[in-house]
């Protein structure tokens, strides 16, 4: 086995600190729908108010990803997301003494701006730290991480929100920021990162790598289109189906989380088994067999409908 595709103790600690990150962002997204309603009645929020909370953390989170993602480029992986986890940790913990709706708006932007940033840089840093042959499935792993996270809140908020409330929540959701650090700190760059940024031409090539040329330009633009709707269903659903379970269909907190946590775990095997065929038998490939049991399962729910 050549260097390049050797499996190493650093190879598995990167992917250990990105997973972690990424329970810690799914854990506090998820959280914030279950306690939109107790947070709502706290502090007086109308509906839109309330709503706002979720759309300003996104927004906050896509800028963190673009902003962060290029500074990474420039100053490091490791650097760069240590910079993002204690933003992300500082103004979380602060959404616990929010005093009404504007303080608690700010801190969730900014939190979210620290998401969105350790978003993205994670992922790097993990698929950078493994062979190329791996990437696939390491990515499945990482992103195996939120859904942990997302399960984690599923199950521990009808336990806790009773007890500490929405407040202690929010400091609950710092906690695996703390052990994302620690891993952080015992992890240097990734080989291929150092090696891309030693050369001089690498230098402010951030975005301008995504539109090269035409056929580069393309992919990307098609990129962007599917993640902008895979997120918006994803988001849509996740974090605004336990208040509208409770709502329209008078779910208590418990009824709720097990339909979340169901369906998690089905997102979790697919996670897993399309990221292992996307190894073997090719990204794009993989992608059109998951298109046609999208469009199958929707099929089959329409015909539920009718």
């Amino acid at each position: 086995m050549s260097k390049k595709d050797a499996v190493d103790g650093y190879s598995w600690k990167a992917l250990a600190g990105s997973a972690v990150g990424y329970a810690m962002d799914g854990f506090d997204l998820l959280i914030l729908g279950f306690m939109l309603s107790a947070i709502s009645a706290e502090l007086q929020l109308t509906p839109s108010q309330a709503g706002s909370l979720v759309t300003w953390t996104l927004v906050g989170a896509v800028f963190g990803g673009i902003v962060f993602g290029a500074l990474s480029d420039r100053y490091g992986r490791i650097r760069v997301l240590t910079w993002t986890i204690v933003l992300f940790a500082v103004f979380t913990g602060l959404c616990a003494f929010a005093q009404g709706y504007w303080d608690l708006l700010i801190y969730r932007t900014i939190a979210g701006i620290g998401l969105g940033g350790e978003f993205g840089i994670g992922m790097a840093l993990a698929a950078e730290a493994w062979p190329a042959k791996h990437r696939a499935r390491v990515s499945s792993y990482v992103a195996l991480g939120w859904q942990c996270g997302v399960l984690g809140a599923a199950l521990l908020t009808p336990l806790l929100l009773p007890v500490i409330g929405w407040r202690g929540m929010f400091l609950v959701g710092v906690l695996p920021a703390l052990v994302a650090w620690v891993i952080r700190n015992k992890l240097h760059e990734p080989e291929v990162f150092v090696r891309q940024a030693a050369r001089p031409a690498s230098k402010g090539q951030a975005f301008r790598l995504l539109v090269k040329d035409k056929a580069t330009t393309k992919i990307s633009a098609g990129i962007v289109v599917l993640c902008s709707v895979q997120n918006f269903g994803y988001y849509g659903i996740m974090i605004w189906m336990p208040s509208f379970l409770a709502k329209q269909l008078g779910f208590n907190l418990t009824k709720s989380a097990l339909w979340t946590s169901v369906t998690i775990l089905g997102m979790m095997a697919g996670i897993f088994i399309f990221g292992q065929l996307a190894d073997r038998i090719g990204r794009k490939p993989s992608f059109l067999l998951f298109q046609a049991h999208a469009v199958c399962e929707a099929g089959g729910t329409g015909g539920g409908l009718l």
